[in-house]
């Protein structure tokens, strides 16, 4: 569906005419036989671009049944466009450099240009962006001015074991000029397949004549077989990241063995969150309940007026009154305690359970010693409360 413009949009309107009016087929002096309306988005504002087409007056002409667009219009945006390509750069500069997610560039564009672009349309431009950046790295001519000034290249290659139907993607950078040079999309980590990578990176190395120094990965049976193949005479060395986890492999099965255990003795947190939970929810009940008891009336006196022997201030006018207000009160109050001490016990129990699903961490850093480490952290804040609790009991008492 083709983009809807508000009727009260207020359009920059641009005429554009080819300069060129030969015929490229017989060269005689094309004429404008129509128009073409293109409005598109731009960070300036909505603009129009009025393309004058022109058409070979021949008949008997092979180009006088297409008509001619103004080469000016590519400049401003591809024919049938929605964005111009400030918009277009300002999109892909985002989501590639910043980060940004979908919505994030659809409200800021929203917010300070009034661009209203749906979600899909936006992922349609990123992806677009994706493929000409991608194209722009792979250009002999741009990696010869890169690397005018490398003297030796150092290649890496690595990838994750596919899963059975799912492509994987292998990717080969070279360090030294900090760049990655292609990834490949693979169904299976066979020799041949990754042999096939290595030998394109080959390629790529001797297109920019550089000698290749060094090469890095895992150290994966079809890395070792295919690199020794494409290049035999290179050093093939681990990648230190692989190296220094194999190196602690030890460690880190130990490491594991104690998460299993911590995990096994920090247990209860769902039943305590729910014990909370249902003690708020009969506190929230009983409040809503609580009405105070109307007063028994008080006895006559045969002949007299009311007898006043005996009356409890509160019976008398104001007195229900002012004990509901005290009684009032004081539940509001040890209402408001325990909301408060839940939302504590609730706050400990969401830390335990973020320090119990954290699993992330390398070699040097492994989870299950952090993981210790945070539970001793939470232990000693136990403490520390209960300490003040504790003194604060004590001068009550002595009080």
């Amino acid at each position: 569906m083709r983009h809807r413009w508000p009727e009260d949009t207020v359009f920059t309107r641009q005429v554009l005419v080819s300069e060129d009016r030969a015929c490229p087929a017989c060269g005689r002096r094309m004429f404008i036989c129509d128009h073409r309306r293109h409005p598109i988005h731009t960070l300036d504002g909505p603009l129009e671009l009025i393309c004058k087409l022109l058409r070979c007056p021949d008949t008997s002409c092979p180009a006088h049944a297409h008509t001619v667009s103004p080469a000016q219009e590519l400049a401003i945006a591809p024919s049938g466009w929605l964005i111009g390509w400030d918009l277009y750069c300002w999109i892909g500069h985002r989501r590639c450099c910043r980060h940004w997610s979908v919505p994030d560039i659809r409200n800021e564009l929203l917010d300070s240009y009034k661009i209203r672009l749906s979600d899909d349309a936006i992922s349609v431009y990123i992806d677009r962006y994706q493929t000409m950046l991608a194209a722009r790295h792979q250009d002999p001519r741009q990696l010869l001015a890169d690397y005018h000034e490398v003297k030796e290249l150092v290649l890496s290659i690595d990838g994750i074991q596919p899963e059975k139907g799912h492509e994987t993607l292998y990717v080969v950078r070279e360090l030294n000029g900090k760049r990655v040079w292609f990834a490949v999309p693979l169904l299976s980590s066979s020799e041949a397949e990754v042999r096939g990578i290595i030998a394109q990176a080959r390629q790529w190395a001797e297109a920019l004549g550089k000698p290749v120094r060094l090469w890095m990965s895992d150290k994966q049976d079809a890395f070792l077989q295919g690199i020794a193949a494409e290049f035999p005479d290179v050093p093939h060395r681990y990648c230190a990241n692989h190296f220094v986890r194999n190196l602690a492999k030890p460690i880190l099965e130990a490491d594991s063995s104690a998460k299993v255990k911590m995990r096994r003795k920090v247990r209860g947190l769902r039943a305590i969150e729910r014990q909370v939970l249902d003690d708020r929810r009969e506190a929230q009940l009983l409040s809503s309940q609580a009405v105070v008891a109307p007063a028994e009336p008080m006895a006559a006196v045969e002949g007299g007026p009311v007898a006043s022997v005996g009356v409890v201030p509160e019976f008398l006018p104001g007195g229900v009154e002012r004990s509901g207000e005290a009684s009032s009160a004081a539940g509001v109050a040890t209402e408001v305690d325990q909301d408060e001490d839940g939302e504590v016990v609730l706050g400990y129990c969401a830390c335990v359970r973020g320090i119990l699903n954290d699993d992330q961490g390398g070699p040097e850093q492994p989870p299950g010693l952090r993981m210790a480490e945070a539970l001793q952290e939470v232990r000693q804040s136990l403490q520390r409360n209960l300490e003040v609790e504790e003194k604060k009991g004590g001068e009550r008492i002595s009080n």
